[in-house]
C-alpha cells in the first residue's frame, strides 16, 4: 500500500536507480585539464575528432546497467509484495547485496578502463554515482519499516 512509508522508500529508491542508469557516472580527466572520456553504466565514451562520442568496446561494462536494472524492478515489485512482508524484506536484502556488489564493479571498471587509456588521466567520480549509495540507504529504512510492521502484526497475533 502507498500509505505506508517503506513504500515511499522503495518507490525514492526506484526512481534514484533508474536515474543512476541513465546518467554519467564518471568522467576520465587528462593531465592538462581536459575530459577525455565519460564513464556510463553501459560503457565508456570518447571524443571524436568531430566532436561526437562513440561506445567504447561495445558496451564492456554491462553488468552495472544489468545490476540496476534488477534491483530497480524489483525494488518496484516489492511496492506491491506488501501482504508478504518476509519475501519483502528478503529483497530488499537482496537488493542491498546488489548494490553493495554495483559499486565493487563500478570501482574495478573504472580502474580497467582508466588503465586502458593510451596517455596518463584521472578518473572523477560523477555525483550521479551516489544515487545507489542514496538507494542503499532508502532499501535499508524500508526494510526497517517493513519488519517493524511484521512485529506488530505478530504482537497482535499474541494478543488474539
Amino acid at each position: 500500500m502507498i500509505q505506508r512509508i517503506q513504500s515511499l522508500y522503495l518507490l525514492i529508491a526506484t526512481v534514484l536507480t533508474v536515474v543512476c542508469m541513465a546518467s554519467c557516472i564518471g568522467y576520465f580527466i587528462s593531465d592538462d585539464g581536459e575530459q577525455v572520456g565519460k564513464f556510463f553504466n553501459l560503457g565508456c565514451w570518447f571524443p571524436f575528432d568531430s566532436g561526437f562520442y562513440y561506445l567504447s568496446r561495445q558496451g564492456e561494462s554491462w553488468a552495472l546497467f544489468v545490476i540496476l536494472l534488477i534491483v530497480a524492478t524489483l525494488s518496484f515489485m516489492n511496492i506491491f509484495l506488501f501482504k508478504y512482508r518476509a519475501l519483502q524484506m528478503r529483497i530488499c536484502s537482496f537488493c542491498m547485496i546488489l548494490l553493495v556488489g554495483w559499486y565493487a564493479v563500478y570501482g574495478f571498471f573504472a580502474w580497467y578502463f582508466q588503465h586502458s587509456f593510451p596517455e596518463e588521466v584521472t578518473f572523477r567520480v560523477s555525483p550521479w554515482a551516489s544515487f545507489p549509495l542514496v538507494s542503499l540507504i532508502l532499501l535499508y529504512l524500508a526494510f526497517r519499516g517493513i519488519l517493524k510492521d511484521e512485529k506488530l502484526v505478530r504482537s497482535l497475533d499474541r494478543l488474539r
